[in-house]
């Protein structure tokens, strides 16, 4: 799904790709890589801030247990 960026008042329609967007609150971003690479969680954590989104998942679908492969993201949460 394209999102675009929000910039102030500017609007680039060019925006980036999530994987999945569940009820325009949730970003999950899917892989299947043997090992997660730290770039990936900043990559999740970016397109949060992009959308002003709180919440996400990325997915491995590589690793040997699928609970071993899901890691939770939080973007902005009031304490």
């Amino acid at each position: 799904m394209l999102l675009p960026i929000i910039y102030k008042s500017l609007n680039i329609n060019e925006g980036f790709r999530a994987d999945l967007i569940i009820e325009d609150k949730v970003i999950i971003e899917l892989k299947s890589v043997e090992r997660t690479s730290p770039v990936y969680k900043k990559q999740l954590l970016t397109y949060l801030r992009l959308s002003n989104k709180h919440f996400g998942l990325l997915i491995n679908f590589g690793s040997e247990l699928i609970k071993d492969g899901i890691t939770r993201m939080a973007n902005k949460l009031d304490g």
